[in-house]
This record gives C-alpha cells, structure tokens and sequence, in this order.
C-alpha cells in the first residue's frame, strides 16, 4: 500500500503488476469486512465503510468489485476474527519503520515480521520505539493539472484541511485522522479526485540512505512486508531516490 504520499511512490503504485493489484484488492477487503463487522453495511451511515470505499477507489479497485465485497462481508461471520496489530522497527542505518497488520493469526504475524527486520534491518522494536517520529494524519492526494495554486489551498482549506502543500506537481492535504472523510466528501463535492485518501503515519523528518547495500537492504525489506497478505500498510521515513 501507499506507506507514504511521496509522488515517486505514487507512480510506483499506478505501475504495479497484476499479482501486485490482487494483494491489494485483498488487502482492502479485510479492512471493508472488519468496517462492515463494526458498523454495518450502509456506507451512508457507516463513517469508516465510506473511508474504506474512497481509498479503493484510489487504488482502482472497479466499482463493481466493491459491490461484490461489500455483499461478501455483510454476513456476521465474515471478518470477526481479524486483530488490527502495529509492529514498530528499524531498517538499515536505523530507519524507523512502523507496519499495520490486520491478522487473523497473530503468532504467524509476528514470526513474519521478526524474521524480515531481522534479515533485512536491524530488527523490531518495543512499542511507541519510533512512533513518536510521524504524526498521525489524514493525507489526501491531488494531481495539480489545471488547479491554480491559491485556489486549490483556499478551497482545501475552507473544506477543513489543516495544511496543503505542493510539491512535484500534486498536492498534499493534511487533516485531523477524524476529519479525513468529511474532507474529502467537501472536496469530492466540488468535483476533485484523488490520487490517495487515507489515514497514514506521516514522518517529521526524512533519511537518506549512501550505503547502495543499505538502498538494497531497505527495498527488500519493503518488498517483502508489501508482498505480506497481512500487511496493511509500511510507513517509513526512508527518503527515497
């Protein structure tokens, strides 16, 4: 998934094979069934259910494969056993690294987890370790285009947005987690997609890697927590080429 709203990463992601699209169909249908499972199926009623939905969209799940899940999870049974759990550790040269997991096997999780920091970083950590490096933040993502600079932020801003910020030709708006959807419904209303709309662990600060063996080291160590059907979401504070 996203990890973080650098727009290399972006790009990345719209490339992505086959294979790569189905883990994160599903991905997000774990996270639509634990959503269905709290609240029910009615998006219009269900906060956390529109949120899920957006960010399919923004990851080009097709209308009609939302549908089929959403019918899929409005059974009870469906998603009762899924534990959200954070791993918090460090990647080459002491990258702070922080991984969502929605699980229905935590000691299967966490033997993962132990095993990739311990192969490709320098291991996992005790909670809160690096947490306190990002702020907790809803990120949404826009594609510049035709947008004139100041009238996107004012009108981002007037949506409830705490901050926006253009940079390489997309801009990045950031909100309170719990304003995140009411937000990105303002701005929807005004006819603006989005190239992402979720809540991530945004880092306070970047590091660059010189080490072509740490470069090396850090990718698969991504590779692989991204290839995890557990993993939800990686954020990092890797600042990428």
């Amino acid at each position: 998934m996203s990890g973080h709203s650098k727009w290399n990463n972006i790009k990345r992601k719209k490339g992505e094979s086959d294979a790569k699209k189905a883990k994160i169909f599903t991905k997000i249908g774990r996270e639509m069934a634990v959503a269905i499972k709290e609240s029910g199926a009615d998006p219009t009623s269900n906060s956390k259910l529109r949120d899920v939905i957006a960010k399919a969209k923004t990851n080009n799940v097709p209308n009609d494969n939302i549908k089929r899940m959403i019918e899929k999870y409005s059974s009870a049974s469906d998603g009762a056993d899924y534990e959200t759990i954070l791993y918090e550790g460090y990647g080459p040269s002491g990258i702070a690294v922080i991984v969502e997991t929605m699980t229905d096997n935590r000691n299967r999780t966490a033997a993962d987890m132990r095993h990739y920091f311990d192969k490709f970083g320098k291991g996992l950590g005790a909670t809160n370790c690096v947490s306190w490096q990002f702020d907790n933040k809803g990120v949404l993502i826009v594609e510049q285009g035709d947008y004139d600079e100041d009238d996107f932020m004012m009108m981002a801003l007037d949506a409830g947005a705490d901050d926006v910020m253009l940079e390489d030709g997309v801009f990045e708006v950031l909100t309170a987690p719990d304003d995140l959807g009411k937000v990105r419904e303002a701005l929807e209303a005004k006819g603006i997609s989005f190239l992402e709309a979720e809540v991530q662990m945004v880092p306070q600060s970047r590091i660059r890697l010189e080490n072509e063996d740490d470069v090396k080291n850090m990718q698969k160590l991504l590779d692989m927590l991204e290839d995890n059907d557990d993993v939800q979401e990686v954020f990092h504070n890797w600042e990428e080429e």
